[in-house]
C-alpha cells in the first residue's frame, strides 16, 4: 500500500531523540594496550603523563599527531577517565586517515606515572591510480537502465599525494576521458596557524559532456546527445574552502565559489527550462556555511559515535538575475555499538529549496547520491524538498588480518584486512515537488519505504563494497551493487 503522505515529523523527533540518548561506552576494535601495567595488584586512581612518544612517523610530523591528543604531560588524570581519553584519541589519529593502524600504550614508569607510546603505521601516501568508473549514479542504474552501456565509463589517471610535507596536505590532480571529459585540481592544507586551528582548501574543475540527462520522465533520468556526437554542455568551477576546528569533534567550513555552465541550443530545444532563463549560459557566485560535528570511530565505515552536518548555501552572490537561490541541508546519523560484533546505524537526511523550482543542474531528490531509499535505486524522484531516514542493523562475521609480507615486502600493503558484515536494512522518505509534474506522479509526493539485506565487504585500506537485495512498498525487488557506505 503506497500512503499519500508520510509523518515527517515521527522520522525527525525520532531521529533527533536517538541523538539526544546518552553516549555508550566507548569502544574500540584496536584496544589500547595496557598490559605494561603497574606491578601492584591494584591500578593507580590517578596517573601522570611525564613523556609521549611517536613512533612508525617517517613522513608525518609529530605535530600532526599531538594535535589529537585530548591530554597533556605534567598533569593528574583519574585513571579510568585517561583510558577513556586514550581510546577516543586512537580513533580521532586513525581517522586522519593516514594509518594503516594506531596503538597507544600506556608504560608504568612507577605506582601513578606512565609514559605514552603512540606507535603508528603509516599509508602510501602518493597514489597513482587508473580510472575506471561508470558515469552513472550507480552501479544498477548502468546495468539496468542504461544496459551494461560501456561507451558510458569514464577513464584516466588521478594521482593524489595524501601526506604533502607530512602535514596532512591533500594534493590531486585528476585528467579523464570517456563518457565526461574532466580535468580537476585540489589542494587542501588543514592547518596554516601554530594553534593548528584554521585551514584552507581550494579546487578547479572543468568538464564537458556530449551526453547528459536534461530532465526526468517516470522517474527515470532522460539523456540526450546530437546526431553529430557534439559537445553540448561545458562547466567551470572554483572554489576556496576556509576550515575552523575550534575543537576535537567539531567543524566549521566557510566556502565561497564560482560556477558557469553553457550547454548548446539542442539542450534548449529540448527542455526549454533547463537553465530556467531560457538563455544557454549560466553563471552564480555561491557561498556555503557548513557546521559538522563528527565523533565516528572511523570515518570510512563508522560503528560508533554520531555525525552531524548543518548547511545553508546561498547560490547567486552575484549574477543574481541568472540565479538567485538558497539551499539548506541536514545530516543527523547516530552509531550504536552494541558489541564487538553487533551494531546499529541511522540516519536522518533533510534538504530544503526556497523556490519553487530551479535549473536542471541544481536538482535534487532521492536516487541522488547519497540520498536513496534502498530498493529504488533504479529510480530517480525530484523535487524541492527531500526527507530519507536510513537504519541498519549489522553483524560482523568475518574478521581476519591477512599478512602477505612473504609476497609484498612493503609495510604498506604486507597486511590485508578483511572485514564481512551481513546487514539487515529498512529505509523510508518522501520527495515533496511543489510544480506536480504529471509524469513523475508515480513516485513524488508518496510515501516510498524500501527494506532487504545484504553483505558489506570492508577491504585494504577502508575500502567498501556492497550486495544487497531489497524490496519496496512499490512491490518490486532487485540486487543491487554499491562501492560505498549507505552512511
Amino acid at each position: 500500500m503506497i500512503l499519500k503522505k508520510p509523518n515527517i515529523l515521527y522520522l525527525s523527533i525520532l531521529c533527533l531523540a536517538l541523538l539526544l540518548e546518552s553516549r555508550a561506552n566507548i569502544c574500540y576494535a584496536q584496544q589500547v594496550d595496557t598490559t605494561f601495567a603497574p606491578k601492584s595488584t591494584s591500578t593507580p586512581d590517578s596517573v601522570r603523563v611525564n613523556n609521549i612518544f611517536i613512533v612508525g612517523n617517517e613522513k608525518t610530523k609529530k605535530s600532526v599527531i599531538l594535535r589529537e591528543l585530548d591530554f597533556t604531560t605534567d598533569f593528574y588524570y583519574d585513571w579510568n577517565t585517561f583510558l577513556e581519553i586514550l581510546i577516543a584519541d586512537q580513533k580521532k589519529i586513525y581517522n586522519l586517515r593516514l594509518f594503516t593502524s594506531v596503538e597507544i600504550t600506556p608504560l608504568f614508569t612507577g605506582d601513578n606515572e606512565v609514559e605514552i607510546l603512540i606507535t603508528v603505521k603509516e599509508r602510501w601516501y602518493i597514489v597513482p591510480q587508473v580510472i575506471f568508473q561508470l558515469a552513472d549514479r550507480n552501479f544498477s542504474e548502468w546495468w539496468t537502465n542504461q544496459n551494461r552501456d560501456f561507451s558510458r565509463v569514464n577513464y584516466g589517471l588521478r594521482m593524489s599525494h595524501s601526506n604533502v610535507g607530512g602535514r596532512n596536505e591533500k594534493l590531486k590532480f585528476a585528467g579523464q576521458l570517456g563518457f565526461t571529459k574532466a580535468l580537476d585540481l585540489q589542494y587542501s592544507k588543514p592547518y596554516i596557524d601554530k594553534n593548528q586551528k584554521h585551514g584552507l582548501a581550494a579546487q578547479l574543475t572543468f568538464k564537458e559532456n556530449k551526453t547528459i540527462p536534461i530532465r526526468s520522465a517516470f522517474n527515470k533520468q532522460v539523456f540526450y546527445g546530437n546526431e553529430n556526437e557534439d559537445i553540448i554542455k561545458k562547466s567551470f568551477a572554483a572554489a576556496l574552502r576556509y576550515t575552523y576546528r575550534r575543537s576535537y569533534y567539531n567543524y566549521h567550513f566557510l566556502t565561497l565559489g564560482y560556477s558557469g555552465t553553457w550547454v548548446s541550443d539542442d539542450v534548449l530545444t529540448e527542455n526549454p527550462n533547463y537553465f530556467q532563463s531560457g538563455d544557454n549560459r549560466l553563471r552564480y557566485v555561491f557561498a556555503t556555511y557548513t557546521f559538522r560535528h563528527d565523533r565516528r570511530d572511523n570515518v570510512s565505515y563508522a560503528t560508533d559515535g554520531e555525525l552531524l552536518d548543518l548547511s545553508i548555501t546561498k547560490y547567486g552572490i552575484i549574477y543574481t538575475e541568472e540565479l538567485d537561490e538558497v539551499e539548506v541541508n541536514l545530516t543527523a546519523n547516530k552509531y550504536f555499538k552494541i558489541s564487538d560484533k553487533f551494531h546499529f546505524n541511522t540516519g536522518l537526511t533533510a534538504d530544503w529549496f526556497l523556490s519553487a523550482s530551479q535549473p536542471y543542474t541544481l536538482v535534487r531528490g532521492i536516487g541522488y547520491n547519497p540520498n536513496f531509499v534502498r530498493g529504488y535505486e533504479l529510480n530517480v524522484i525530484e523535487g524541492q524538498q527531500l526527507y530519507v531516514h536510513k537504519n541498519s542493523f549489522r553483524w560482523k562475521f568475518v574478521d581476519w588480518q591477512i599478512d602477505i609480507s612473504n609476497m609484498i615486502p612493503l609495510e604498506q600493503f604486507n597486511t590485508i584486512p578483511i572485514r564481512l558484515y551481513l546487514s539487515a536494512n529498512f529505509d523510508h522518505g518522501f520527495v515533496k515537488d511543489r510544480n506536480n509534474i504529471p509524469e513523475n506522479s508515480r513516485l513524488a509526493n508518496k510515501y516510498l519505504m524500501g527494506y532487504g539485506t545484504g553483505i558489506d565487504l570492508i577491504g585494504f585500506y577502508d575500502s567498501v563494497l556492497r550486495f544487497e537485495y531489497s524490496l519496496n512498498n512499490s512491490g518490486e525487488g532487485n540486487f543491487f551493487f554499491n562501492f560505498s557506505t549507505p552512511f
